[in-house]
């Protein structure tokens, strides 16, 4: 293709757009309507949306269904997206997101669509996952590296993954931030708070997120401001009631549930003291670049991923001591949240960058639409045997 040529881009693999949930909904829809901006066909497959519109923000929505089930309610969504993709025009490149749909990927490329698979974090080791489901994982993980044109990774940590377990390379696409000048402001009587008179934890509950050690550590701590937990637990619920019996033995802490309103997300968000981020095997994670775009002072699981995201600014834990120690340090010191908020706020708007990003997916685009392709260097990859403590 021939530079400033438009492009037919094909998104699949999500629940697409209107964003309502996680990363990948809000890259494709932040990513998908720039595209669009510099004058590209955008074509979105979605999923689950309460709108039936065909068209968002300049992309086109195709709305298919899916098996209402966990375990194959994606799978069976790309599938029926790449046989819609299959019978269309062509397009000039695919998006195809989450390796647990890379088996639909030699379809796409018998279709002459080149195809790029967005890797997403290390999902074979999210403690939803029963045995079959991470053995799944790890096979769909080596079949996309060997099917796909190119492999995207979110953090240089996975990046590192695919070099180490597979010698293969990767495109380090990163997400951008959410930058929030000033908070929009929705009053939180509802939740009995004022803004700077709370600390934040948003997350799925669920091990890997450390919300349970986020909530115990907050419970023996001294700290005076309440703490505000968004989120739920749609596979465990073992997991939920320890976290719940901890929050119904002290009235400072409050379970809010879901919150699916963007901008009393926002608001929660900017309005914090600080917020703290327990996730631990995924990438860069949009709820911590969120935070961060909001002005929040950052209490985070010590992991790499989260460090190479904050570097050196914020605190970090690795058990609930260590968070109750982090709560009572930000109540004791408000001027070292404000150095810290303003910190990351800075990282935010320089390091993660919807345009950055959207560059390089255009610029992938074109690659892919000319031919470029790692298949030929990684259809005979093997994984090696040694483990990868990314997560370590």
């Amino acid at each position: 293709m021939r530079t400033g040529e438009r492009l037919t881009i094909a998104m699949v693999g999500t629940r697409g757009v209107p964003a309502a949930y996680g990363g990948f909904e809000t890259a494709i829809e932040e990513v998908g309507k720039r595209l669009v901006e510099r004058g590209h066909n955008v074509v979105v497959y979605t999923r689950g949306s309460e709108s039936s519109a065909k068209e968002y923000l300049g992309m086109r929505v195709v709305h298919l269904p899916a098996v209402p089930i966990k375990q194959i309610e994606t799978l069976s969504h790309t599938g029926l997206s790449t046989l819609h993709l299959m019978m269309h025009r062509r397009p000039d490149a695919a998006f195809v997101f989450n390796a647990a749909n890379s088996p639909f990927v030699p379809f796409l490329r018998l279709r002459r669509v080149p195809t790029a698979l967005h890797m997403d974090g290390l999902e074979w080791r999210r403690s939803k996952w029963g045995p079959r489901g991470r053995a799944y994982y790890r096979w769909a993980e080596q079949f996309g590296v060997r099917t796909a044109d190119a492999l995207i990774a979110d953090a240089p940590g996975i990046a590192d993954y695919y070099t180490h377990q597979f010698s293969v390379p990767t495109e380090l696409i990163r997400y951008g931030a959410p930058i929030l000048a000033t908070s929009p402001g929705r009053s939180l009587e509802q939740y009995g708070v004022q803004p700077d008179g709370y600390h934040l934890v948003v997350a799925r509950f669920e091990p890997e997120n450390h919300v349970l050690e986020i909530v115990e550590g907050y419970h023996r701590s001294t700290a005076e401001k309440s703490l505000l937990v968004v989120g739920s637990a749609p596979y465990s619920a073992d997991y939920t009631d320890r976290i719940a019996a901890i929050a119904a033995s002290d009235p400072r802490i409050r379970l809010l549930g879901g919150v699916y309103d963007q901008e009393l997300l926002d608001t929660l968000y900017a309005d914090a003291t600080t917020y703290a981020h327990g996730h631990s095997v995924g990438g860069t994670n949009p709820s911590l670049l969120r935070a961060m775009g909001a002005g929040t002072a950052v209490i985070a699981f010590d992991v790499p991923f989260n460090r190479e995201v904050l570097g050196d600014d914020g605190w970090f834990f690795h058990a609930s001591d260590d968070v109750a120690a982090a709560f009572e340090a930000a109540e004791a010191s408000p001027r070292r949240v404000d150095e810290l908020s303003d910190a990351v706020r800075e990282h935010a708007r320089l390091r993660f960058r919807w345009d950055d990003v959207t560059d390089a997916y255009e610029d992938l685009a074109r690659r892919l639409a000319r031919g470029e392709s790692v298949h030929g260097l990684a259809r005979r990859a093997k994984r090696r045997d040694e483990d990868w403590g990314v997560s370590s």
